[in-house]
């Protein structure tokens, strides 16, 4: 496809977003409904920074399926051509609870599976290999056939500039975190960029200690090695050297999606040829413009608004897209 600069590979599903905070679902009495699923939205920030997107994803036959195939192509921007519908599953659903707001706890729907999971090879597009940036997740690992088709991918891509590796360790998809560690470890290996927390860089190079993790990563080839430390900021290492970048003070109204706004902004500087530590501090932004607001893939901030903060703007305060 002309002019694709970015594509993920990996789930999506509607995620329905209390209108009621600081109560369990039990104590919710209506929902909203917006995109969901890590690199679907990491495809949506970039988009909004200008980026020329697309996802490589399934979803149900169902009216849900169908508000994300549209949403993403008329409402965020995002080309909808590799969202295949699965004939044989529902599209996934992710309930939140803002309960706390801070870390809000995800009630998944994806019985028997989500879509997702149903990646094959034929899914891959042609592009997969050539452009510029490549997004994929460590949840592509969990379930057959999206493990071989995604493994396979990666191996013809071959390491190319830049394949992206969003560690990306969600529990409730795996049999056990020695069987992510086994699969997502090995991923690693085909990453020239590699993004997570401390709990996804022990299940995935053994280490939670960021210096420790950065060096396992380096150590296998990834020249580029993100690691996120919460409160504490942002770990930045490069064989040439490392730097910490430090958090965005932000009152949160979500923590969800603000890892994807910031892997939105990281493709945006990689594909701008950003240093790596300017890259760091504008996902930083984008982040913590993202946890002051509800949604997730609505709630994408724009270059303006990233500007915005870095000149000393309140987060929560920058004007929502």
């Amino acid at each position: 496809m002309t002019g694709l600069e970015l594509l993920t590979v990996g789930r999506v599903s509607v995620d329905l977003y209390p209108q009621q905070s600081g109560v369990p679902l039990s104590g919710v009495s209506s929902f909203a409904k917006s995109i969901g699923g890590s690199p679907t939205n990491v495809a949506v920030a970039a988009a909004r920074l200008g980026r020329r997107a697309a996802v490589v994803t399934r979803v149900g036959d169902d009216g849900f399926g169908e508000y994300i195939r549209t949403a993403l192509a008329e409402r965020f921007g995002v080309v909808n051509d590799y969202v295949a519908v699965d004939p044989h599953l529902r599209t996934a659903l992710a309930f939140c609870a803002l309960d706390p707001p801070t870390d809000p706890p995800l009630l998944f729907y994806r019985e028997p599976r989500g879509p997702d999971m149903n990646l094959t090879v034929d899914d891959i597009p042609t592009e997969a290999y050539e452009v510029p940036v490549l997004w994929v997740t460590g949840s592509r690992f969990a379930q057959a056939p999206s493990r071989s088709a995604i493994r396979a991918m990666l191996e013809r891509r071959n390491r190319a500039e830049h394949t992206v590796l969003d560690l990306d360790y969600r529990p409730s998809f795996w049999s056990s975190p020695a069987e992510a560690a086994e699969h997502i470890g090995a991923a690693v290996d085909h990453a020239t960029v590699a993004v997570g927390n401390r709990t996804e860089c022990e299940i995935a190079v053994g280490a939670a200690d960021p210096d420790q993790a950065a060096d396992r990563m380096l150590d296998r080839g990834v020249s580029l090695a993100v690691v996120k430390m919460g409160a504490d900021g942002v770990l930045v290492a490069t064989p040439e050297g490392r730097s910490s970048v430090q958090p965005v003070p932000v009152d949160v109204v979500c923590g969800l999606g603000a890892g994807d706004a910031f892997g939105g902004a990281l493709a945006d500087g990689l594909l701008a040829g950003l240093d790596p530590v300017e890259m760091v501090t504008r996902a930083n932004a984008a982040g913590a413009i993202v946890a002051g607001r509800l949604t997730c893939a609505d709630a994408m901030p724009t270059a303006a608004e990233i500007d915005a903060v870095l000149a000393g703007g309140d987060p929560s305060e920058v004007e929502a897209a």
